[in-house]
């Protein structure tokens, strides 16, 4: 099931917002916040869709969301990433 709503149910919610929006190895720890969340497709969906250039968002850094915008860069994100899960029943990440 698509959540709308994500933000409240994120497993980052009461991290510190620096603490997500790092860069070079400290980004390995706040893809880690990411590992466990509920709504980590729904995160990067909004990332992606909305091309967000910092921090880590979904468990993808900016770098890593930058070359799947490269490859599919007219995609509706939530869509594709929507259609995967329902498909897979997983998360698609």
């Amino acid at each position: 099931m698509w959540v709308d709503d994500w933000a409240p149910r994120a497993a980052c919610r009461d991290e510190q917002p620096d603490q997500l929006f790092v860069r070079g190895a400290e980004q390995n720890k706040a893809k880690q916040v990411c590992s466990g969340c509920a709504v980590r497709t729904e995160c990067l969906a909004e990332a992606l869709d909305n091309q967000i250039e910092w921090g880590v968002w979904g468990g993808m850094t900016e770098r890593e969301r930058r070359a799947l915008l490269r490859r599919r860069p007219s995609a509706s994100w939530r869509k594709v990433l929507k259609d995967a899960r329902d498909r897979e029943g997983v998360p698609a990440i």
